[in-house]
């Protein structure tokens, strides 16, 4: 039978001195067997503002290729923003992307070369190295300031969160909501309400995503490849 994955998130709710935006703290509790390591890391967690436009800082952010892995494995970036990926190892990478949140190729560069991605759209992207299998990193493109990823205690916090009606979005690599149309969740910000409700996501076990190369066909493994 399936874990689940019980997340309450508290929030407490400070108003800052000399305007109205609150600081929105919380945590993700993650239910697992007991033999399971309590890692609460790697939900992403949102709030976007109801009936409100907000312009989005574009940002340059960086996710590096060191020792045939790409770090931070997760990030969580505004659309619009984009994203560099440096290699740092001594041989060759090729990142690229096949799902829908964001379709590219940067090709095959080579040792202290860096390449860059935009990222105009809302989605969960799953990027990948054309050579090197045992890479993977996910980038998810929101369309609001508030946004963070859980530590591993599970605790995350926004600040600067004006009072209002929001969407509350929670992304995890693993999990599942019970439904889909849980999410996005509406929710009210406002010292007058400290807490939302728990939310519970099932735990799969395994990563959400299995892929191939960017030809769509499985990693070469024969005998006498090169070795990079």
């Amino acid at each position: 039978m399936r874990a689940l994955y019980s997340i309450a998130i508290f929030c407490s709710l400070a108003a800052t001195a000399g305007a109205q935006a609150i600081t929105v703290t919380g945590a993700v509790v993650i239910s697992r067997p007991a033999k399971a390591k309590g890692d609460n890391s790697g939900a992403v967690v949102s709030l976007t503002p109801v009936g409100m436009t907000a312009p989005q800082p574009k940002k340059t952010f960086t996710i590096v290729q060191k020792d045939k892995k790409f770090d931070p494995h997760i990030l969580a970036i505004p659309a619009g923003s984009s994203v560099a990926f440096p290699n740092f190892d001594p041989f060759f990478h090729n990142v690229f992307s096949m799902f829908d949140g964001r379709r590219f190729d940067l090709g095959l560069y080579e040792a202290g070369a860096s390449r860059t991605a935009a990222f105009p759209k809302v989605g969960v992207c799953f990027i990948f190295c054309n050579i090197h299998p045992e890479m993977s990193a996910i980038i998810v493109v929101v369309n609001t300031p508030h946004y963070t990823i859980t530590d591993a205690t599970g605790k995350f916090s926004f600040t600067g969160v004006a009072p209002g009606q929001y969407r509350l979005a929670v992304w995890h690599e693993r999990a599942q909501p019970n439904a889909a149309e849980e999410f996005p969740k509406l929710v009210t910000v406002s010292p007058a309400i400290p807490d939302l409700e728990p939310i519970k996501l099932n735990d799969s076990g395994q990563l959400t995503v299995t892929h191939k190369n960017k030809y769509g066909r499985d990693y070469d493994s024969s005998v006498g490849k090169p070795t990079y």
